[in-house]
């Protein structure tokens, strides 16, 4: 999520990520296994034919194209799909919406329902617990506690009450299994980890509601760690932090180093004894933000065997005013309208989307950061986190339904099934499993 929350006001703290104005608390800018990156299958040898389509590797199953799905081409249909980062969970719980309809973009805001995953053959992904950053306090660790609970359990209530269409996923098997009945896959994920307060023995609570992947920090400092967009507090890690990690590597959980400074993803990676990913962030190299990655790290996440999951945000500025701030507020909030007032958020924010969009990049733009992170990090170790619904998407990637696009491009610059299959979901199951089997196999 590309949201900042500060002193309880989603939408105020927005100025800084959107490099409009400095925030009480002094942020600067807009809101790893190991192997080696390996050069990629190209085009030169010809990808699985639909003879081969279900013929699984330990990447992910490659197989037929699932019928009646008008938009996703039958190379990207034939691919295991997940994102990492879903922000879907704020509208688990809004009266009188339902996540299995199909909502048309023209007067919805929401980029993600079960119906159009299945047009854009997204198979599934990690739906978020983000919590706004609040006060280093007991009352305001109990508040997020509150919060990060609740979301919890509307993601646990959706799986429940579609679970003929999708299911939820403990484990890479879980995904495999779950895509061979022809379900989706719904991982657990947190984004932010503010909710724990003082201590790390939270984590095993939320592990055994299915939690599998965690980010440490989010817009602003916490108790854990450094954010990429506020001043350095512990540079990098704090005592807590570092307890956090262990943790984290003890539950066989994925650390996620989205958010974190860079001193902070630095300590991530020397400590952990799992890979880590980034379940959306992007490239420094092509836009200078402190939410992107550099190069020479890339290279260090991919030589210890992690993979950086791609992002539709920060490609360039963030556009952000009044307007648009305060209906990042409100929509942080649209489970507690009702059904006329949600729709009136959703027109207000379309309508911005045509005049005043928050991200001025074109899918060229896109595509060209992809292809470079690909290049300096090898298929091996990148992913896909759009961030939508969390203030993602761009021209020419605006929802779930246009995720076939990224498939073609990439098969039109040479990259065959078996790297696409690596990306899209492989790399992601990989570090999973990495995860779960040092902690199976550490000392008790």
């Amino acid at each position: 999520m590309m949201r900042r929350m500060t002193c309880g006001a989603a939408a105020a703290a927005l100025l800084t990520l959107a490099g409009c104005a400095a925030t009480p608390t002094g942020q600067t800018g807009a809101d790893a296994g190991h192997a080696t990156p390996a050069a990629s299958t190209r085009a030169a040898a010809p990808g699985p034919t639909l003879a081969d389509a279900n013929h699984a590797t330990p990447a992910g199953p490659i197989r037929s194209p699932a019928p009646g799905s008008a938009l996703a081409d039958a190379g990207h249909a034939r691919l295991l799909t997940l994102d990492t980062h879903l922000d879907s969970p704020v509208h688990f719980g809004r009266a009188g919406w339902s996540f299995a309809d199909r909502h048309d973009p023209a007067t919805e805001m929401a980029q993600v329902d079960l119906a159009r995953m299945a047009d854009g053959n997204l198979d599934g992904g990690f739906f978020a617990i983000f919590t706004p950053q609040g006060p280093l306090t007991p009352e305001g660790y109990a508040a997020a506690n509150t919060w990060a609970q609740t979301r919890s359990k509307e993601i646990d209530a959706m799986v429940v009450r579609f679970g003929d269409r999708i299911g939820a996923a403990r484990s890479a098997d879980d995904a495999l299994a779950l895509d061979a009945k022809g379900k989706l896959i719904a991982f657990k994920s947190i984004e932010n980890s503010y909710p724990l307060g003082e201590s790390v023995a939270g984590l095993a609570d939320y592990q055994r509601q299915g939690v599998r992947l965690a980010g440490i920090v989010h817009t602003e400092n916490n108790q854990f760690a450094d954010s990429a967009t506020d001043k350095p507090r512990w540079n990098g890690l704090s005592p807590l932090g570092r307890a956090w990690v262990s943790e984290m590597n003890r539950l066989g959980m994925v650390i996620d180093a989205s958010h974190a400074s860079d001193a902070s993803f630095d300590q991530l990676l020397a400590q952990s004894t799992a890979p880590i990913l980034l379940s959306h962030s992007g490239s420094r190299a092509m836009f200078d933000h402190p939410r992107n990655l550099d190069d020479a790290r890339l290279r260090k996440l991919a030589a210890s065997g992690g993979a950086l999951c791609f992002s539709t945000i920060y490609l360039g500025k963030a556009e952000m005013g009044e307007e648009r701030l305060a209906l990042f507020d409100q929509s942080e909030h649209i489970s507690s309208l009702n059904p006329a007032s949600q729709a009136e958020l959703s027109a207000r924010w379309i309508a911005m989307d045509k005049t005043a969009p928050i991200w001025n990049a074109t899918f060229d733009q896109y595509m060209t950061a992809l292809l470079h992170v690909i290049a300096v990090a090898g298929p091996e170790h990148v992913c896909f986190g759009a961030d939508f619904d969390g203030g993602g998407g761009i021209a020419g990637l605006q929802n779930v339904t246009d995720l076939p696009r990224i498939t073609a491009r990439l098969k039109a610059a040479g990259y065959a099934d078996a790297d696409l299959q690596k990306m899209w979901s492989g790399n992601v199951l990989r570090i999973l499993r990495a995860a779960q089997a040092q902690a199976a196999a550490a000392p008790r």
